[in-house]
């Protein structure tokens, strides 16, 4: 069965610290379990290049989230010692030193707007906000404020793509397309197969 129009992919990366906790399958079940099908799963190493080139930011993104950094570090008395603009891309270079700990398990999803629901299933970037019930607000508590204290990546347990767009671009990154699989599963033939509620005389 091919994908349908209205069916969309997301790339998801569980993180060192959903493998160094043993939350894996429950994780991964959180996802299963709303119906979205595994498209592709597979653990891997990552490189700082390959990570570099996966969050793509920009030096306007870099010096907004480098004033955010400045303006907690002043709210602790730590001392601001470079420019706003570094310690923006001190988040990626802190990113890449968390993912490159341990391996990943880099996998895509498919299913009925595949990008809004895996979104709304982990839950907001900062898990000290995110709301109770999401995979972030159940399994950690870390915060921006602490990671930045402690000059660290957060450990939020999972990415997920913003966008289909986003999506499509990161998939390729981590997966070539004969890594995707093509296969129905019993949830999708329920969703999608328009005569599956047809009564037959």
């Amino acid at each position: 069965m091919d994908r349908l129009p209205h069916q969309e992919r997301s790339l998801v990366l569980l993180k060192p610290d959903t493998l160094q906790r043993s939350l894996i399958g429950e994780v991964i079940a959180r996802f299963e379990r709303v119906g979205l099908k595994i498209g592709s799963m597979k653990m891997v190493m990552a490189t700082e290049e390959q990570l570099f080139a996966h969050y793509n930011k920009d030096d306007a993104w870099f010096l907004r989230k480098g004033e955010g950094v400045i303006k907690d570090m002043t709210a602790h008395n730590m001392p601001v010692e470079k420019e706003p603009i570094e310690y923006g891309k001190d988040i990626i270079r802190n990113l890449a030193r968390y993912m490159m700990a341990a391996p990943l398990v880099a996998m895509t999803l498919e299913g009925n707007q595949a990008v809004a629901v895996v979104t709304k299933l982990v839950g907001t970037t900062e898990p000290a906000t995110s709301d109770v019930g999401t995979i972030r607000g159940d399994y950690t508590l870390d915060s921006y404020a602490h990671a930045t204290i402690e000059n660290r990546g957060v450990r939020n347990l999972i990415h997920c793509s913003e966008s289909v767009e986003e999506a499509e671009r990161e998939i390729k990154l981590w997966f070539s397309d004969v890594e995707i699989m093509n296969y129905s599963t019993a949830q999708e033939r329920i969703m999608y197969d328009v005569n599956f509620d047809t009564v037959k005389e």
